[in-house]
């Protein structure tokens, strides 16, 4: 997820943004995703520096060894996100509204995957399949909703395409 994450906000830079100031926008040319992870003293956003440019392996290690720092109380203090992932899988959520972690332009909110019943190609046979709600909140002073759809549609499209998938191992 962060890889796809990653992917489509470097085809949509305008969601790796930032409100600087009163009004000015900052594009982000890094892609330093945050995580969005609960703790006992609240809510804590670790930070994977320059998610882009690395592989599916060290983005797994590296989201395992900041999640665990932030819930022992040993986050490193680092770079800001340019970009955050919210997910509520574990509570058996399966869709919500993320709130955006300011200044940041958007927050990407994931829930549950489970089976669910869908049509087939051929739109006359079903099929059951394990699928994710992915929903986007955005800061309409530094994007809108065109953007924020393609977005979903890139993020989509890359963990959706085998050989994107692939390509990353």
């Amino acid at each position: 997820v962060v890889k796809a994450a990653a992917q489509a906000l470097a085809q949509m830079p305008g969601l790796n943004a930032s409100l600087s100031g009163s009004d000015a926008v900052e594009v982000h040319t890094r892609v330093h995703i945050g995580l969005a992870v609960g703790t006992d003293e609240g809510l804590l956003v670790p930070v994977i520096e320059h998610a882009n440019t690395k592989s599916l392996r060290v983005l797994a290690q590296e989201r395992r060894e900041i999640v665990e720092a932030a819930r022992s109380g040993r986050m490193r203090s680092g770079e800001r996100a340019t970009f955050t992932v919210s997910n509520l899988a574990m509570f058996g959520v399966t869709s919500f509204t993320a709130v955006i972690n300011p200044p940041e332009a958007a927050i990407l909110a994931l829930g549950a995957i489970l089976p669910q019943v869908r049509a087939g190609d051929d739109g006359l046979s079903i099929s059951i399949r394990r699928m994710m709600n992915a929903t986007l909140s955005a800061d309409h002073r530094l994007t809108d909703g065109v953007a924020g759809a393609r977005f979903l549609a890139a993020f989509k499209a890359a963990l959706e395409s085998r050989e994107t998938l692939e390509g990353w191992l």
